[in-house]
């Protein structure tokens, strides 16, 4: 494909839908403190607002995940609200994602606990997180397991790898036909010894053993420096196990920062590992999801330019010349198949970008249309004194 070809071109940007997380509105910070903003969002109402301008401008976010503890924190009794809000907004509820890490109980893990009363009490809570998603009408309820140890004996490793597996087979076998279970992983934080789901070969056997419609979720930042992931995106893809991502950039490792901000080119090496996939019934089924904490850039200018950003990268990854490329790798010319990933990446796709929003109706620069807005000052202006009260409760 050719960045000239225009149908093709919108072809491929009408296919990739992202979905934006409730709590990149919100206010949010690192373990020690949080840095307020007078823009952010204190309620599920303006959350909604913000993901339908985010929407409105971008016109390829039309989900928003949502956190059970932090969205709706009357569990289930809250879905007709929430039902209430995405008929207003015009935005869908997304992937539901269950708490397993906040309460006081959880201190020594949650499905993991040796306390089989504390495991009882996280598995509700995960049924209960299936029904909110069937309610909801969202396919995806994704797992983030924090649970693991700090010192070395603390916690039996291997009983631990049983209630495990326990936990997500309860949870795989209340889901609804059209739903799935998504299984995250992290090397290390909040435990630092050692992670029950440590890594994507753990996810991937949970996964399996969960059940069909159980999958794994890739969150960029949950890897050691320097780790291949488009080499561990290959792999899922070939086992039929890649369920979606939580796109983000790091430095280190879970930095929360914003896509393509420290390596735009691993973002877009994933990207050509998904389009590389001759089975369209695998890749198609793929949740693009981002999972940020926004807490230097503004709120809502970083999440416009998050889905800017990861437009230009999925386009740029369409136009890698695979027929050639797969030429050159079968007779092991090295150079020549770096260049096909090279000339690629290196072609300006903002004019075709442009383009398309024109042809759909949307600003060509979605970022800019923010600013000339002001929809950052009136949120500013409506919401800087329940901010306000906010530090004061934090000091």
């Amino acid at each position: 494909m050719r960045v000239e070809d225009s149908a093709s071109v919108f072809a491929v940007l009408e296919s990739l839908k992202i979905e934006i997380p409730s709590w990149g509105f919100a206010n949010t910070g690192t373990r020690f403190g949080k840095f307020l903003q007078a823009g952010a969002a204190t309620t599920i109402d303006e959350k909604f607002a913000d993901a339908a301008e985010v929407n409105a401008l971008t016109g390829i976010t039309p989900q928003l995940a949502l956190h059970v503890q932090w969205d709706l924190p009357g569990g289930l009794a809250d879905a007709a609200k929430i039902k209430k809000l995405s008929a207003k907004y015009g935005v869908q509820p997304g992937s539901i994602n269950p708490n397993l890490f906040q309460d006081q109980e959880y201190k020594f893990g949650s499905i993991c606990n040796p306390d089989p009363g504390i495991r009882r009490k996280a598995v509700d809570h995960l049924l209960e997180s299936v029904e909110i998603a069937r309610a909801l009408g969202s396919r995806d309820v994704s797992l983030w397991i924090a649970d693991g140890s700090n010192y070395p004996g603390a916690q039996s490793i291997r009983k631990r790898i049983g209630w495990l597996q326990d936990a997500l087979k309860a949870t795989h076998d209340g889901l609804a036909p059209s739903q799935r279970m998504l299984v995250e992983y992290k090397p290390f934080e909040p435990a630092f010894y050692h992670t029950d789901v440590a890594d994507w070969g753990m996810a991937a056997q949970l996964a399996q053993s969960a059940g069909p419609q159980a999958f794994v979720l890739v969150d960029t930042g949950h890897h050691y420096q320097a780790q291949n992931i488009e080499q561990i995106v290959a792999w899922l893809l070939h086992l039929r196990l890649l369920g979606g991502f939580h796109f983000n950039d790091r430095r280190y490792a879970d930095d929360d920062l914003t896509i393509g901000s420290i390596d735009p080119y691993q973002v877009f090496r994933i990207f050509h590992e998904i389009f590389s996939e001759p089975d369209a019934d695998n890749s198609g089924g793929i949740a693009y999801m981002i999972d940020q904490s926004h807490n230097i850039k503004g709120k809502m200018e970083a999440m416009v330019q998050t889905v800017m950003t990861a437009q230009e990268l999925y386009l740029k990854a369409a136009l890698v010349d695979r027929e050639r490329l797969a030429d050159v790798q079968s007779e092991a010319k090295t150079v020549e198949a770096e260049e096909c990933l090279r000339t690629a990446f290196w072609t300006d796709v903002r004019p075709a970008l442009r383009e398309w929003r024109r042809s759909k109706g949307l600003p060509e620069n979605p970022l800019e249309a923010l600013r000339e807005s002001r929809y950052v000052e009136r949120i500013e202006r409506e919401r800087k004194e329940r901010n306000a009260m906010l530090s004061v409760s934090y000091a």
